[in-house]
């Protein structure tokens, strides 16, 4: 089916293409939500198709409209702009509101202004702003409904596709928009305690064609509204490729069983310092030395540390965002949604090829999630997207707490991680010691024995398993006979 593009590719992502021409639609929400802003993104891309375009205010001027497109860097000049604001008279408490006919009349004075413009210009793309002040003129429900319903009558046959503006100052959802609409797109935000105001588009209604249903995070910046759809969970219909990713460490390849397989996601899980994220960026310099490209995306420190404490441990890599390139990104989590986080690592997959992906951590990316309880659903939908793409994703998870068998997690994502690797803390001979174990792996065998794990400026180094010691994991082993160690 032809569609007709909004300017927001996002948008016309969760439209599955786009607005269907020649029909109505409402953007609803409340003042601020971004609707004037969306409403000037769609005239614009008309103009950039060779089309008329048509922008009828009611409640905003045309120096304010102007004014706003300034702020994104947009000019109005191609748009036709029709004002129609009430009369000084009108606005006199003394006087007798004008603008509105005798009730026996079909249309108001307004709605006859409005048609008449229409007719007059015979543009491809219109908005109206807004239909509160529509609301404020009819004075009834069933004058308002009619107006409405002969403002829809009147496109029939015209060629126009319409997006009416409401600022939900009616009492409650107004149903009767929602039931004329052809389509209906609401706009919602919400200031948290701490942080940027986050924002959600929702798909409410549109008929004839399938959309993304669901909330989708989008931002206001300079350049208009950016939409960042979900990533809806994807088949994994392709056979998963017989070849291992290796590490580049022979030991820490014999403990995963081989390497880990593309397509499937690993969990590491320790205190803070026992070596998660060098085990991840391992993996991320072994993929960059086969000329492949690799990508973190940083939560709780600075790239400039991630990077330091790399090549101080002889991980040496290019940076950038090609094949063999190495992508460190810092992640600000009080500064972006999910939804946008989200965007950032598809970008990284389908643009960047990225075959590594690298999550540090979930416990900065739970401070993204507007409720904790959202991070199940948000991490199994990004992980089944990169599952599908062939992408090995490495998560990084610090567990509460340095030593002993009682250190918990903010958040337990073992159940959607494919593999799942283990590090611990323990002491040895007056030294405090790392362990590390792989404790689970879907797609393979693996070791079963615990190992040593130390770093120096050569790299990343595995000891022989450790069959002499017993209680390593909970911190203070013990020695066990020979005799009874079991192989």
């Amino acid at each position: 089916m032809q569609r007709a593009n909004t300017g927001i590719p996002g948008l016309d992502g969760v439209l599955r293409g786009g607005l269907i021409p020649n029909r109505l639609y409402l953007i609803d929400g409340d003042p601020g939500a971004g609707k004037t802003t969306l409403a000037m993104q769609f005239l614009l891309e008309g103009v950039a198709l060779g089309e008329r375009t048509l922008y009828v205010t009611l409640s905003e001027t045309r120096e304010e409209l102007e004014s706003s497109a300034t702020s994104h860097g947009w000019s109005l000049a191609a748009i036709d702009i029709i004002e129609i604001i009430a009369d000084a008279d009108e606005l006199d408490g003394d006087g007798e509101l004008t603008m509105l006919n005798p009730s026996e009349l079909e249309l108001t004075e307004t709605t006859r202004k409005v048609l008449d413009a229409v007719a007059r210009l015979r543009p491809t793309r219109m908005v109206f702003d807004s239909l509160s002040e529509m609301r404020l003129l009819a004075q009834s429900s069933l004058r308002y409904r009619r107006q409405i319903l002969a403002l829809k009558q009147f496109f029939v046959g015209r060629e126009c596709t319409v997006l009416l503006l409401d600022d939900r100052t009616a009492e409650g959802p107004d149903r009767q928009l929602h039931s004329i609409a052809h389509g209906v797109v609401a706009l919602n935000f919400r200031a948290p305690p701490y942080g940027q105001v986050r924002r959600e588009l929702q798909v409410l209604k549109f008929r004839s064609s399938d959309f993304a249903s669901g909330y989708h995070d989008f931002a206001i910046r300079r350049g208009g509204i950016e939409v960042f759809p979900r990533l809806l969970s994807l088949r994994r219909d392709a056979p998963m490729p017989a070849r291992l990713i290796a590490s580049g460490v022979e030991a820490l390849d014999n403990l995963l069983g081989g390497g880990i397989e593309p397509g499937t996601s690993t969990l590491l899980v320790g205190p803070p310092g026992s070596g998660k994220s060098t085990i991840a960026v391992q993996f991320a310099a072994a993929a960059v030395a086969r000329g492949e490209h690799a990508a973190a995306f940083v939560f709780d420190e600075t790239k400039v540390a991630l990077l330091t404490r790399s090549h101080g441990l002889g991980l040496r890599f290019k940076e950038g965002h090609g094949p063999g390139e190495f992508a460190v990104r810092q992640i600000d989590p009080v500064e972006i949604s999910p939804g946008e986080f989200a965007a950032i690592v598809r970008s990284s997959v389908e643009r960047g090829k990225a075959r590594v992906v690298i999550i540090d951590s979930l416990n900065g990316y739970l401070q993204s999630m507007p409720h904790s309880n959202y991070l199940a659903s948000q991490l199994h939908e990004l992980l089944a997207y990169l599952a599908s793409q062939q992408v090995a994703t490495f998560l990084i998870v610090a567990q509460n707490g340095m030593v002993g068998s009682t250190m918990l997690a903010p958040f337990d994502a073992s159940y959607l991680a494919d593999s799942v690797v283990l590090l611990r803390y323990f002491e040895l001979a007056g030294k405090v010691r790392k362990a590390i174990s792989v404790m689970k792996k879907r797609t393979g065998p693996h070791e079963e024995s615990i190992r040593e794990l130390w770093l120096d400026g050569q790299g990343v180094h595995l000891s022989a398993p450790l069959l002499g010691l017993r209680g390593v994991m909970t911190g203070i082993p013990v020695e066990i006979p020979a005799a009874v160690n079991v192989p």
